[in-house]
């Protein structure tokens, strides 16, 4: 008899799960983002978010919640409801912050249901435009010349500005004056006024700024140029060899969220990442949508699972570590 219950109950999970699922979602979804608004990852999770909300026929809302490198933001979405009403798009800081952070208030692989990857936003060294350096090579010159002048902006331990900036010094052997802000906005905001001297950030901030000529670029940490900025040579181009990054993007919901549910998102994303509008937005901004073979739960759990391998021993290297 109670082998039978238990059947039941079981038999009773997966109908009303089941359920749950096509009516979902019913009600607004809010997609927590841990940088401040206006930042790279900020403008990515808003594009997709309302072409999501359109295939989904339910609104998705933005919630910024910033601060100690994104893992606010995260803490927050691993203690929701696993309902699928609270949902993370977190970029390569999800990897990084496992090994940045001695003490989390979660556990990075097993917190989470994975959606899918989003896209992987290329970098850019830059600067103020009236910094002295003409490329690349003088830039490294300079740099190493003037170690304790020059000043590094990021927007804060473990954002992607951090990382590129910390794998930029270890490259060139030469350690920076880094001045932390609390977000990518207002780090750009003071390198366009010219009050710090270098950034390293994604092509989702750094694009139009380049364009309009109120920062100068040195480099893409691409293999080839990119077509939204093709003046920009790559920084191995510029004699900054075996330096490529990318700053991948997923979506996560809760642990327990239903594989129904997820299984709802994960199809919701695709369709989402093929939007016009996603498609040409993106490519202004020198990125392009994940294949439906990276936008899948499998793909983004591998990502992560390697990402948190690859990043452990060169935040070791550097012993930076955060509280």
């Amino acid at each position: 008899m109670f082998k039978s219950l238990a059947a039941a109950v079981a038999a009773f999970g997966v109908l009303t799960g089941g359920a749950a699922a096509e009516t979902y979602p019913s009600r607004v979804i809010t997609m927590i983002v841990p940088f401040s608004a206006g930042g790279p990852t900020d403008t990515v999770s808003r594009l997709v978010a309302e072409a999501m909300s359109k295939d989904l026929g339910q609104q998705i809302v933005i919630e910024n919640v910033g601060g100690a490198g994104g893992t606010l933001g995260a803490g927050r979405v691993a203690k929701a409801d696993p309902d699928g009403y609270t949902l993370l798009l977190h970029h390569i800081g999800m990897s990084t912050s496992a090994s940045l952070y001695r003490k989390l208030p979660y556990d990075t692989l097993n917190a989470f249901e994975y959606v899918g990857l989003v896209t992987d936003v290329p970098m850019t060294i830059v600067a103020r435009a009236n910094f002295e350096p003409a490329d690349m090579k003088a830039l490294v010159e300079y740099a190493k010349a003037n170690k304790d002048k020059v000043t590094y902006a990021n927007a804060g331990i473990g954002a992607a500005s951090h990382l590129c900036g910390m794998l930029f010094m270890s490259k060139i052997e030469t350690p920076l004056t880094t001045v932390p802000y609390k977000g990518t906005g207002p780090a750009m905001t003071d390198l366009v006024g010219g009050q710090v001297d270098l950034m390293c950030d994604q092509t989702t901030n750094t694009t139009n700024q380049i364009k309009g000529g109120k920062i100068k670029a040195y480099a893409t940490t691409t293999k080839e140029r990119l077509a939204a900025l093709p003046d920009v040579p790559t920084a191995a181009e510029g004699g900054l060899t075996d330096f490529e990054v990318g700053i991948w993007h997923g979506i996560y919901a809760p642990k327990g969220t239903s594989p129904e549910i997820v299984a709802k998102l994960s199809a919701s994303l695709q369709k989402a990442l093929k939007d016009p509008n996603v498609v040409k937005r993106f490519a202004d901004l020198g990125t392009v949508p994940s294949p439906d073979a990276d936008a899948t739960p499998e793909a983004l759990k591998a990502k992560l699972t390697s990402e948190i391998a690859r990043w452990a021993p060169v935040i070791k290297s550097a012993g930076v570590y955060a509280d």
